[in-house]
Order: C-alpha cells, then structure tokens, then sequence
C-alpha cells in the first residue's frame, strides 16, 4: 500500500510543507496503511521502506504479525533497493551479461 493512500493534506493540519506553492502536499497515513491491509486480510504485514515514526505507527496499527523487509535511506534517495538493481553494483561485482550496458 503506498504511503500516501489516504493521505491528509499538510495545510488542512497547518503543518510546513516542503513545497509550499503545491495546493496538495500529502502527508503519509501509516495506520490506515494497516487498516487496508487488515480489511484486505493480510495475515503477515511486510513493512517496505516506510520511515522512522511511521513504521512504528504501522507496526501498532497492524492486528497481526509484523516484519521488515527494507528500512528507508537518506543515501540512496528513499529508494534503498536501488542498490540491489543497479548496473553500478553488478559492473563493481563482475556480474553484468555481456550485452548489458
């Protein structure tokens, strides 16, 4: 479920936006996260890059068993998998095909 599914609007909480010229400028909703998800009838809940605070609110939310399959970081732009697909780790690892660019 992407963090953003039922977001709230920043402004309607009078909090700072990052980009303030933006009319919409979601804020995530952790436990409706794990209400779709309950409602969906997951048994186990993978927690997938979602951000400090907002796992926590997701792992208290969710009804059953939670688990953590990547964490987010600042290091690699919130896309921590990028390292794992990236020609630059197959090229460093001698791994690439051939005919991979």
């Amino acid at each position: 479920v992407c963090c953003k599914n039922c977001s709230f609007a920043k402004k309607e909480l009078g909090l700072k936006q990052v980009k303030p010229e933006l009319e919409h400028e979601a804020m995530c909703n952790p436990k409706f996260q794990a209400k779709f998800l309950a409602d969906k009838g997951v048994e186990l809940f993978i927690s997938c890059g979602l951000c400090v605070g907002h796992d926590a609110l997701f792992n208290a939310a969710c009804p059953g068993p939670v688990t953590t399959l990547v964490v987010k970081d600042r290091l690699l732009a919130h896309n921590p998998l990028g390292a794992i697909y990236s020609r630059y780790w197959k090229r460093k690892l001698g791994i690439m095909d051939e005919n991979e660019v």
